[in-house]
């Protein structure tokens, strides 16, 4: 599972295996775990996370979109 960005305690990675998804990231931060598609940039689900911590995630996955996607593409082609 290649981690791709850390910052703030909240690490953002996907996992090898989910190739066949829609290019998307997962967070994690303590207890809390998160997803977002990155084309267009979603929401699939937040857990433990409190609503400061949601804005913050929502606003790096938005400020590293392409970033991420790109690291996606990299790692599956």
């Amino acid at each position: 599972m290649p981690t791709i960005f850390r910052v703030f305690g909240l690490r953002f990675f996907f996992y090898s295996d989910e190739r066949n998804e829609p290019p998307h990231v997962h967070i994690e931060k303590g207890k809390g775990r998160g997803k977002y598609w990155l084309d267009p940039i979603e929401k699939v689900y937040m857990h433990n996370f409190n609503k400061q911590e949601e804005r913050q995630v929502r606003y790096l996955v938005k400020k590293k979109q392409i970033t991420f996607r790109n690291k996606w593409h990299d790692y599956f082609n």
